[in-house]
This record gives structure tokens, C-alpha cells and sequence, in this order.
């Protein structure tokens, strides 16, 4: 891909796609992540003297109809601030708006725009023409073929990627391409569902597969130990086994819980019981890993060359059931590995035990993170390419 870091932006017109969907309530930002990250590119695309056009979408607006709830205009003063100069926010931008050279002007919601999520060449064309360089920065919407995304990069005169996205990309590659090994994958969540693409590919490349959350119950019922009514997905049971079969198969490992923390209610009031795993009772639910296991898991993140993290281990929002993925956290924290965490559960835990500076990436991404640890083609990503390719 090109890169913006090697352009020269001085009285260009340059059209950023940024992710700046960032929670809202009643008017004022709850959770700015997001645009920090993003700052840093337009604020450098500015003070190199580029005439900034700054995209995003915002929400789950109905395309093409403009809703006052789903507005960027909120977002431009909090901007500003982040870039130190001034951020004039435009409402009615697709069909030109002037721009001076190191200005900035914060679009409104692509997706008020009709033909945005469709990817109509028609829309990608009238963005195409706004500028002299288009720059993806929003990795986090990159597995998405949208206007903004994708077909933009088709019909801008140079289309090239943003530091952010770079550097995410870069940190992926570093990860799964060209691993330090040992190699360790966490995946946590409720469901082996919507992660199996996931699983199945890591197992062909980690040195060790750790499960937690919902999940590590599939892979406990499929090694035959009693789970209560924990939550279970009983028609993913034969692919937890064949999963731990081609991890074997290969050298890898997928470890077992051996010990677990229930409640009897899914409940922040309820009591925790920590026992063996073939201690679990009918009417238990298990909402964490043990502190053997955990132990163990924290062992294997010590010695690993390379981290990747989705997922909880357990039910960490409530405090008697976050020791597990505090536990994890803290492994990862203070392991030599190069660590990539990404996913909104993550990120919150991440948040939530102080460990923020202490992995080595996290990826503000949550739907392509997951689609690039599948080894899925991220359409966003491969436009950029095709255009470098000339």
C-alpha cells in the first residue's frame, strides 16, 4: 500500500476516512478511543499544509435518511482540541466545500448519504472528486466494501493508507505472519459460533490455543466433564473436538480448564464457588476460569515470543468472577512478547485492569480484527493494494 507518511500533502486536497464512531450521550462523547487514535493523521495531514476533508460514519442510522442522534456535529470541537487548531464541521459536504490549506473540515455522517453501505460507484465517484488524494485511516470498517471504504479508493486520483491503519496492519502481520514463537492465541467470548472461522484458523498457525469465556464450556463438554447449565453450545461440541484434534495433530495444544469459579444465578449478587472441574453441579453455572488454571495459562504467556488477545476469560464485569482475566491481563502485561489485543470486551478489560500501556498493540478494531485472524481478505485493505499495484 502507499503510505500517506510518503506523500507530499501541501496544498492538496486530501480526504481522510477516519472511524470515529464513538458513543454518544445526550450530546457529549462517553468514550473518545476512537478519536484519539485518529487525530494524530489528520492533525500531521494539516500541518503539512493539506487542504483535510475528515469522513466517518457514526451509529446505525437508516442510509440516506439524516438523523439528528447519529450527527458528527458534536464531535467537532472534541476534535479540535485533540489537534490544536480550529475543526468547521459541514453538514452538506458531497457536493464540494471549500477548503483552505490547512484547514480542517469534519464531514457529516457518511451514512446519511443514500448508496454509502451498497458501495455505489455513483456516490464513490462524487467522494473521489473532492479530492487529490484519498487516505484510509479506518481500519476498524476496513472488512467492510462501503463507498467510504472501498469504492472511493477506486476513483481517487491516489488512494493510500493512514498511519493508524498502517500501523494496525503492520502490528497483525507481525503477529501471525512472522511470529516470534511460541505463538499463543486467547479467544474468549460466549460463543465457539461466531468465532469458529477464528479458532480454526489459529489452530493452524499457534503454538498453544488458550479458550475461555462461553466458549472454553463447548470445549468442556466436548472432553466429557460436566458443565451444569452453563452456558454451551451442544451442536458445537464436535467442532471443539476436531479443533483439539488438529491442534495435536500439529504439536499445539489446546489446555483444558481443570478448574472453574460458578454461580448458581447469572447475577452480580451471586456467590462464587471456586472447585474442580468434575465438581460442577446441575444447576451451576461457571462464569470464570480457576486460579490453577489461570496459573497455568500465566506460565505458558511468560514464556510465549508472541501474544494475540480476543476475548474474556469469564464473566469479568462482575468482580467475583474477574480474577481470571485480571490474571491474564497481568501475564500479558508484564510477558516480554509482543502482544495485539482487539475486541470490545478486550478493550474494556484492558481499560478496566490498567494494563493500557503495558500491551504492545491494541487494535480499535473489533469485526476486522476477528475477519483478519480468519485470514479473510479485508476488501478495504485490498483496493489500497491494487492501486499501489498500479
Amino acid at each position: 500500500m502507499l503510505s500517506m507518511s510518503g506523500l507530499a500533502l501541501a496544498g492538496k486536497r486530501v480526504l481522510i476516512r477516519e472511524d470515529f464512531n464513538v458513543p454518544i450521550k445526550n450530546g457529549k462523547i462517553s468514550d473518545d478511543t476512537r478519536l484519539r487514535a485518529g487525530a494524530p493523521t489528520v492533525k500531521a495531514a494539516a500541518e503539512a499544509g493539506a487542504k483535510v476533508l475528515v469522513m466517518s460514519h457514526l451509529g446505525r442510522p437508516k442510509e440516506g435518511v439524516p438523523d439528528p442522534a447519529a450527527s458528527l456535529a458534536p464531535l467537532a470541537d472534541a476534535l479540535a482540541k485533540l489537534v490544536g487548531r480550529p475543526v468547521r464541521f459541514a453538514a452538506d459536504w458531497i457536493d464540494g466545500v471549500a477548503v483552505a490549506d490547512g484547514e480542517i473540515v469534519l464531514c457529516e455522517n457518511v451514512r446519511f448519504l443514500a448508496g454509502e453501505e451498497k458501495n455505489l460507484d455513483e456516490l464513490a465517484k462524487k467522494m473521489a472528486a473532492l479530492c487529490d488524494i484519498f487516505v484510509n485511516d479506518a481500519f476498524a470498517t476496513a472488512h467492510r466494501a462501503q463507498a467510504s471504504t472501498h469504492g472511493v479508493a477506486k476513483f481517487a486520483p491516489v488512494a493510500c493508507a493512514g498511519p493508524l491503519l498502517k500501523a494496525e496492519i503492520d502490528a497483525l502481520k507481525t503477529a501471525l505472519h512472522a511470529p516470534k514463537r511460541p505463538l499463543v492465541a486467547v479467544v474468549g467470548g460466549s460463543k465457539v459460533s461466531t468465532k469458529l472461522d477464528v479458532l480454526e484458523s489459529l489452530v493452524q498457525k499457534v503454538d498453544q490455543l488458550i479458550v475461555g469465556g462461553g466458549i472454553a464450556n463447548t470445549f468442556l463438554k466436548a472432553m466429557g466433564q460436566p458443565i451444569g447449565k452453563s452456558l454451551c453450545e451442544d451442536d458445537m461440541v464436535d467442532t471443539a473436538k476436531r479443533i483439539i484434534e488438529a491442534a495435536k495433530a500439529r504439536g499445539a495444544a489446546v489446555p483444558i480448564p481443570v478448574d472453574v469459579v460458578c454461580g448458581k444465578e447469572f447475577d452480580e449478587k451471586t456467590a462464587a464457588t471456586t472447585m474442580d472441574v468434575s465438581k460442577v453441579a446441575a444447576d451451576d453455572m461457571i462464569m470464570d476460569l480457576g486460579p490453577k488454571t489461570t496459573a497455568s495459562f500465566a506460565q505458558a504467556l511468560k514464556s510465549a515470543g508472541t501474544i494475540v488477545w480476543n476475548g474474556p476469560l469469564g464473566v469479568f464485569e462482575f468482580d467475583q468472577f474477574a480474577a481470571g482475566t485480571k490474571t491474564l491481563a497481568q501475564a500479558i502485561a508484564h510477558s516480554s512478547a509482543f502482544s495485539i489485543a482487539g475486541g470490545g470486551d478486550t478493550l474494556a478489560a484492558i481499560a478496566k485492569f490498567g494494563i493500557t500501556n503495558q500491551v504492545s498493540y491494541i487494535s480499535t478494531a473489533g469485526g476486522a480484527f476477528l475477519e483478519y485472524l480468519e485470514g479473510k481478505t479485508l476488501p478495504a485493505v485490498a483496493i489500497l493494494e491494487t492501486r499501489a499495484a498500479g
